[in-house]
């Protein structure tokens, strides 16, 4: 019976929306009183809402005392402590709402027994505020154990929104800072853009990993868009639209960054003949296709947001807002991820060159494994392809060095490396990513280095550039 005010008082630590109450009796053979039952099962925040404990006792109780510990997130501990036959409120921590406690009809006859407890939750809570645990011990007139209960109450298993996870990512001490981003209303989202095969993936091949190394020695710390600053396609932050095409874009802006480094000619390729050319499946997923680049080259092409003729053929879906207000660069989103186009085999009208004369190739094609291979060859060669795991966190990065702190696994996701170093004192590589400018540090990120965080040491690749074109 008791066990409803800890109900109640549970509450107290969890995140808007539903909360799953669960509980035990925790009474020994001394114990006088039982808990039988507690209804409702669930506790709705913003509600008002009355508990009902139902049990029984083999003692009559004149008066007594009770205390109930509160223990939830953020540290909270709390102890509340009162007469069982007096009605007394309680004002929880942090503003997040009350819970009365009506009194026991004393004095209180052997057999069954009711206790009514009304509970009111703010309609806003913190998201760290997801569980927490109330034990309670009400002692009767004589000091002996009239009730034992221990109640455990939880957000329930429903998906969190991006602001709750920005909210409980913020709240720790993570080194790095997280924002609901406006590009993406919900996870769902952000899976339409993740499409990169992961190393385990039935579907996932790979070039032969590099092992001839040079006697280049990385600096301890390096930046491309600095060193090969004439190259201005190292920065430019591409948009790969509603389509999981991350994987052509993470191999065509590697492959477009080191071309530049390699000829000197500042020039973007096509992400549109990289994502629906090289027998993936576009929008669908696929892998880094530096190996494509070598035996069938790709040619030049903008953004979608680019002037025609200006290069062989620019990618054709055009940037989108996820349930944002609209403006004149980002229009909404289709309902569904963009069907895949066809596969280019010409060049827009005005560009000078035809499609075969346009074409790059790569020389030379290879993977490449852990952090000093990879700081080596990015400082000696150019940005380079890789993938990672993405988890319901990363949507809300803002700032800092990102580790996975929060979430589940929402798919594999390409990106282009283009820099390492450190900040506070944690090693990080500095990522690209292809969402456009207004997501992240300006369309970048920072993600732990040397621990192979979320798989981002394990499936990089690159290569090297034919410095004539193949046809």
């Amino acid at each position: 019976m008791v066990k409803a005010v800890f109900a109640s008082l549970i509450g107290v630590a969890a995140a808007g929306g539903k909360l799953a109450l669960t509980w035990e009796d925790c009474g020994d053979a001394t114990t006088h009183g039982k808990t039988a039952d507690l209804q409702p099962s669930e506790i709705v925040i913003g509600e008002d809402t009355q508990i009902v404990g139902t049990g029984s006792t083999d003692k009559a109780i004149s008066s007594g005392s009770f205390t109930m510990q509160l223990s939830a997130s953020m540290g909270i501990k709390e102890t509340y402590t009162g007469n069982i036959c007096e009605a007394k409120e309680f004002k929880m921590p942090l503003g997040i709402g009350t819970v009365s406690w009506a009194g026991m009809d004393c004095p209180v006859a052997v057999g069954a027994s009711t206790v009514k407890v009304g509970v009111h939750m703010a309609s806003v809570l913190p998201a760290r505020l997801a569980k927490a645990d109330l034990a309670l011990t009400a002692l009767d007139q004589d000091g002996e154990q009239a009730v034992c209960v221990n109640t455990h109450l939880a957000k329930e298993a429903t998906e969190q929104t991006l602001q709750e996870i920005a909210e409980e990512i913020n709240a720790g001490n993570h080194g790095w800072k997280a924002a609901a981003p406006e590009k993406f209303a919900n996870l769902e989202d952000v899976k339409a853009y993740l499409g990169a095969y992961l190393p385990g993936d039935e579907e996932y091949v790979e070039d032969p990993v590099k092992t001839t190394i040079s006697d280049f020695q990385a600096p301890a710390s390096f930046d491309s868009a600095e060193q090969w600053p004439q190259c201005s396609v190292i920065s430019n932050v591409r948009d790969q639209s509603s389509c999981g095409s991350c994987w052509a874009f993470g191999s065509v802006s590697s492959f477009e960054a080191r071309a530049c480094i390699a000829t000197g000619n500042d020039v973007k390729y096509s992400p549109e003949q990289t994502a629906f050319c090289f027998n993936y499946d576009g929008c669908g997923g696929g892998n880094n296709v530096w190996s494509s680049f070598k035996s069938t080259g790709v040619v030049t092409g903008g953004d979608f947001t680019d002037s025609e003729g200006g290069t062989c053929h620019r990618y054709s879906l055009k940037p989108c807002a996820h349930h944002v207000p609209a403006d004149e660069k980002y229009d909404p989103c289709p309902s569904s991820e963009y069907d895949s186009p066809r596969c280019p085999t010409a060049c827009e009208s005005g560009y000078s060159k035809s499609f075969s004369q346009d074409k790059l190739h790569a020389a030379t094609t290879y993977g490449l494994r852990g952090e000093s291979q990879m700081m080596q060859d990015l400082a000696e060669n150019g940005p380079m392809y890789v993938s990672f795991t993405v988890y319901g966190d990363f949507p809300t990065y803002k700032s800092g060095v990102y580790k996975h702190t929060s979430g589940s696994m929402l798919g594999g996701h390409a990106v282009t490396l283009v820099g390492y170093g450190e900040l506070n004192g944690e090693k990080y590589w500095k990522v690209k990513n292809s969402w456009n400018e207004n997501w992240g540090d300006n369309g970048h990120f920072l993600i732990a280095r040397g621990n192979n965080e979320c798989g981002i040491e394990s499936g990089a690749g690159a290569g090297t550039i034919a410095t004539s074109t193949v046809v």
